[in-house]
């Protein structure tokens, strides 16, 4: 059906919007997160040039851009919507809240059939709560195993398939005098991501087969026990322990040359390029070859019902989520493509090869439950609490319990309010 009326030349549309109804006169309030590390690259810049090819095809439609760190972009359209004063969109990290007090459009209120059919199938399915789409796939990551080549040459080591191969090149490593043979950041920074990421590749995570949540999983405990026996209790991970060690340290410890073997996203080629580390990167290893699954990262873009500009709301984004558009953001910020056609001219470019292998990973990538209301309060605990399942003497059965009983506690809390 979407061939035959890409074919004719038709604007196919769900909801009845973008084909009917005029624009005229309209301003659009957008208030976007900076992805930029520096005034020369903020995402200003980005959505400056969006807008202005935007207007310059549509006369009447403004479109006003209010850029915010991460550090207060959710906290900004939270007041504003709480102030009655609600964007009509809003690019951020979450999207439940707002979907399950009935406050957004649904993806297919708003977007072309041809625009909606080209998100990747697992980042549509992430934006979900109740089978419906509320939330848009706005940028990409995943994760993968970053190695230090010198130090794997000095040590004559491989990069590991399996955790058994992972401890014995730990091993190698501190037996070289390496100071983080595996560095493993399960500080408050971002501990929900590095746990993700192993209880992935032990075969679970923090929900079940049917979305709920089973933090405490035969598996999770015993990913969790060979963390704790097998590095953490072998000194293989470091002076500074797990709970205290976070993300950013650790990428800073991995670019000064201190660190065998980490998880890292992206962002982490520049930082080591610049101190010029030589690095390779590989999929995580799992409890008995390559991990069947990684861990998968997206924020989203959301549409707020209240100003009522349905329609011009979908031109928009039908705009934005064009090929071009995908693609520069994603090049710019060292993302992944959330549509099927970016994925495929990025894939194909021989100057975006260096995002190859985190392209490669975005097929098998599953992501945190977001569509759960109650996640943000779960990975809050996690990030405080699940470094004490690793240290000595800890206990991962009674931590991922704990978590547990918090999960479901959450959950059905949130329920309640719904």
């Amino acid at each position: 059906m979407v061939a035959v009326l890409t074919a004719l030349g038709m604007t196919a549309t769900l909801g009845g919007c973008g084909a009917l109804g005029g624009s005229e006169d309209v301003t659009l309030k957008l208030v976007a997160a900076d992805y930029g590390d520096s005034a020369g690259n903020s995402s200003r810049k980005y959505w400056d040039k969006v807008v202005a090819a935007y207007e310059d095809e549509h006369p009447g439609v403004h479109v006003d851009v209010s850029v915010y760190s991460w550090n207060d972009v959710d906290r900004k359209v939270k007041e504003m919507v709480d102030s009655g004063d609600a964007p009509d969109l809003a690019q951020i990290g979450a999207y439940a809240e707002y979907a399950a007090a009935g406050r957004l459009y649904t993806a297919d209120e708003l977007l072309s059939i041809t625009t909606q059919a080209d998100f990747a199938g697992q980042l549509a399915d992430a934006g979900k709560v109740g089978g419906r789409q509320y939330g848009m796939p706005f940028a990409a990551s995943t994760r993968v195993l970053f190695y230090n080549k010198d130090l794997f040459d000095a040590a004559g080591l491989t990069p590991p398939t399996t955790w058994a191969e992972l401890a014995s090149d730990a091993e190698a490593l501190e037996a070289d005098g390496v100071s983080y043979p595996y560095a493993l950041p399960l500080g408050p920074e971002e501990a929900q991501a590095e746990t993700m990421q192993w209880l992935l590749s032990g075969g679970g995570g923090y929900t079940d087969t049917l979305g709920s949540y089973g933090i405490d999983s035969a598996e999770n405990v015993e990913t969790l026990t060979w963390l704790r026996d097998q590095l953490v209790g072998k000194g293989l991970t470091g002076p500074v322990a797990p709970a205290e060690l976070n993300r950013a340290d650790a990428f800073a410890a991995f670019a000064a040359g201190k660190v065998g073997m980490l998880n890292g996203h992206p962002s982490l080629m520049k930082i080591a390029e610049k101190k010029g580390v030589r690095f390779g990167m590989v999929p995580m290893p799992g409890a008995d070859g390559e991990s069947k699954s990684t861990m998968g990262v997206a924020d989203w873009m959301l549409a707020f019902k209240q100003n009522g500009h349905r329609d011009e709301a979908g031109k928009f984004l039908d705009f934005v989520y064009s090929e071009k558009n995908v693609l520069d953001f994603s090049r710019e910020y060292d993302l992944l493509p959330v549509t099927n056609s970016a994925s495929r001219a990025m894939a194909a470019a021989p100057e975006d090869q260096a995002l190859r292998p985190f392209l490669d990973e975005l097929a098998f990538a599953e992501f945190y439950p977001v569509g759960h209301t109650s996640w943000a309060e779960v990975s809050a605990a996690v990030k405080t609490g699940i470094g004490e399942a690793v240290a000595a003497g800890g206990s991962p059965s009674g931590v991922l319990s704990g978590l547990q009983t918090r999960a479901v506690r959450a959950e059905a809390d949130s329920d309640s309010m719904g």
